[in-house]
């Protein structure tokens, strides 16, 4: 019966993944039939074309990337004619061609028991199966049940914990992957409360915070979809590699209209991956640098000391200080940023310097209308030494420009900074050939937002910009009627269409080119990491103050980190009442980290006076922890075990152990976001934050500890990346707790 059951459940799975692929198809088809009509010339033609083919093509994307295990649940209740009723929880929601649904997405509220029910609470549910497959293929069954009367039932196959111990056992790839089919209770509460305000996801290592994260931003782009599609959902992770790592999710999840950036990729047309030493990372972290910058803005306007003198194709004026002086003040009264601001400066120092002409043209002799007043005015704007003064009096500036002289100009730097030390001013010089840093991200930021963007459109333009978008609707209703897709497509999301092609992008590309776009919601792992600085910038970029944001406060590792969340956020919830400030929750159960090596993590850590979150691990490995005299012996070690490995180590031997190894294991040895896919990867402790390794290896723990001021954080967060082997190499002088 056992086996009747499971074949049963693989004939249905089989019938699921038919119907995606007839669906794919389905639109395989429909694009091929859109890119082949010939619609003229007309502009509204070619965009309604292009925008059904956006539509197919994304949902080609999709279906495609759903990929494996498509089907991993069924829920079974009372029907409403007295018997069960069984329906099946997937990564995407599918219809059979009567529109019946075949397949719920796990993301939609009677998906939630199946996440949430317990015996004790089985909110409606009778019983709970979970479907484990390898590939397409359906290879086992496994049932809770929360009604006893159906303990007798033939159908029923076992009992367990198998779906979520297979999946914690599973050897790694590089790359992190969904846990859609194993979230716990305490999890999807946390993915699926509401979406405004400010949440914060504390846990110590191992207890899902990412996953949470990162399945929180699917279900809210599900659930919210109408206000998230115009805005968009960005996700801000610590480096590239933990990019890399998590890449593939979203995707298969059935979302990819997703920004992800780490802090270096936050300033559109730049990426920083180079990282300076603490304490100049902490110095350009503090929350003074954005006054030093506004002071720096604003000392860029200078009135000359002595009247200059001004030739104008032979004729010569005089540009008095007084002038200059009247212009900036006017500019600065405007309220606008220093490069809109400037507009108004020029614009009133040339009126007064064209009278100044024209006057003395006048009292030449000559006669001086309204259309030579405006030639006059030419002539002085495109004049040498008027562009000479003007620049000089209120130069136009970049970000870049800003910072490159505040950093090479130490005595302009000294006038800006006079409560700072001198050892302090010396950290912040170099030349300024000299690339940006990851902690230039944020005071790039910070002074483009003082400098200003190009002005905004004006008050017609936006009218008309409405008046299309209503156009757009209405003739997105009337080609849906056309071409007879009625219920399957919707008119606002074709209308958008239109949009995005005329702008020529996506809601997702057009963000992340976009400094000044504003996020429906951020989602910020590794949050415990980020200055003050950087907060501010994410301030800008999600204004609503919609966030999640999840870290471990005890994982806080650079010198500038915050010792409680209370302080963390202080750069966003500013002085707002108790009550609006934020909300916090809690993961306790560590799914990732054996028990043995959860414990030797804490007991060092706790030594160390870090503020662990107790948490309790799911399993133990058949492994102990090893000492070995070098990195060689523990990778021989550590590859004893199937599956990845990664050496950690402080940052300055990260070159002399990659060199080792690569004479050691030619061929085998990968370095950072490049090197994930390789059998062993060199990182430093900053890199390896949120990521995991089948082995780790720990080189000099010791040094790792006396690198910074938060060494012991550094090694709490390597000692938690294994998920079955820790080993360490080269721990004569063993850190306190281990």
């Amino acid at each position: 019966m056992a086996s009747s059951e499971l074949e049963r459940e693989r004939a249905y799975v089989g019938m699921l993944y038919q119907r995606l692929d007839d669906l794919q198809r389905e639109a395989e088809d429909q694009l091929a039939q859109v890119r082949a009509q010939n619609v003229g010339g007309g502009h509204q033609a070619r965009s309604e074309r292009d925008s059904f083919a956006k539509l197919y093509e994304d949902r080609i994307v999709q279906l495609r990337d759903v990929g494996e295990r498509l089907a991993f649940g069924r829920l079974t209740s009372d029907s409403d004619d007295g018997g069960l009723v069984h329906r099946y929880i997937g990564r995407i929601g599918l219809r059979d061609a009567s529109r019946t649904p075949i397949l719920l997405d796990w993301r939609v509220p009677q998906a939630s028991a199946f996440y949430q029910a317990t015996a004790k609470t089985p909110m409606g549910a009778r019983a709970r199966r979970h479907l484990i497959s390898s590939g397409r293929t359906l290879s086992r069954i496994e049932d809770e049940i929360f009604d006893p009367e159906l303990l007798d039932d033939s159908s029923v196959h076992l009992q367990g914990e198998g779906a979520l111990l297979a999946a914690l056992s599973a050897q790694r790839t590089g790359r992190m992957s969904d846990i859609v089919a194993t979230i716990q209770a305490e999890q999807d509460r946390i993915i699926r409360s509401e979406l405004g305000g400010i949440l914060v996801v504390q846990g110590g290592p191992g207890t899902g915070k990412t996953a949470v994260a990162l399945h929180r931003a699917a279900y809210l782009l599900y659930s919210h979809r109408d206000r998230l599609r115009s805005s968009g959902v960005l996700i801000v992770g610590p480096s590239r590699s933990f990019l890399k790592y998590i890449e593939a999710v979203l995707p298969s999840l059935g979302e990819s209209g997703v920004v992800l950036s780490s802090v270096g990729q936050l300033y559109p047309g730049r990426e920083a991956t180079k990282v300076e030493s603490p304490r100049v990372a902490e110095l350009k972290g503090r929350s003074v640098m954005a006054g030093v910058l506004a002071r720096a803005v604003e000392s860029r306007q200078r009135v000359p000391a002595e009247p200059q003198p001004l030739d104008i194709n032979g004729e010569t004026i005089t540009l008095e200080p007084e002038l200059v002086a009247t212009g900036i003040q006017r500019a600065r009264e405007s309220g606008k940023s220093y490069n809109q601001a400037r507009v108004v400066f020029v614009k009133t120092a040339l009126a007064a310097l064209t009278r100044q002409l024209a006057d003395k043209l006048r009292a030449q002799g000559n006669s001086i209308d309204d259309s030579d007043v405006a030639m006059l005015r030419e002539d002085i704007r495109s004049a040498y030494d008027a562009r000479v003064a003007l620049n000089t009096a209120w130069l136009p500036l970049t970000p870049e420009k800003l910072l490159q002289d505040l950093y090479a100009r130490p005595q302009w730097l000294a006038s800006l900074t006079p409560d700072w030390s001198a050892g302090e001013r010396e950290l912040l010089r170099r030349d300024r050939s000299a690339p940006f840093t990851v902690s230039d991200i944020p005071l790039l930021d910070e002074a483009a937002e003082l400098l200003g963007e190009v002005p905004a459109g004006n008050v017609a333009a936006r009218r008309e910009e409405k008046l299309q978008q209503k156009r757009d609707i209405e003739n997105a209703e009337q080609a849906i009627a056309n071409m007879g897709v009625g219920g399957r497509v919707d008119a606002k999301q074709l209308a958008a269409g239109f949009a995005e092609f005329a702008d020529a992008g996506t809601t997702a590309e057009r963000a992340a080119a976009d400094r000044t776009w504003a996020y429906g919601h951020i989602v910020v792992d590794e949050a415990q990491e980020l200055t003050p600085m950087q907060w501010r910038l994410l301030l800008r970029r999600g204004p609503s103050r919609s966030f999640t944001i999840v870290g471990d406060i005890a994982q806080a590792a650079s010198s500038s980190a915050a010792e409680t969340w209370e302080h963390a956020l202080a750069p966003l919830i500013g002085q707002r009442a108790e009550g609006d400030r934020w909300r916090r929750e809690e993961l306790t159960v560590n799914y990732r980290t054996p028990s043995q090596i959860a414990a030797a993590a804490e007991s060092m850590a706790i030594a160390h006076g870090l503020p662990v979150t107790r948490s309790v691990s799911v399993r133990e490995s058949e492994w102990p922890i090893e000492f070995v005299p070098d990195a060689v012996a523990g990778v021989n070690l550590a590859l004893d075990v199937d599956g990845t490995v990664a050496v950690i180590a402080s940052d300055d031997r990260l070159d002399g152990i990659r060199e080792v190894l690569d004479r050691a294991f030619p061929g085998k040895v990968g370095s950072a976001a490049d090197g994930l896919g390789s059998d062993v990867t060199v990182l430093g402790t900053n890199e390896a934050k949120g990521l995991e390794f089948d082995s780790v290896v720990i080189v000099d723990p010791a040094a790792i500890v006396r690198a910074t001021e938060r060494g012991p954080a550094a090694l709490y967060v390597a000692m938690t990346r294994p998920t079955q082997r820790l080993v360490f190499a080269e721990a004569s002088d063993r850190p306190l707790g281990l």
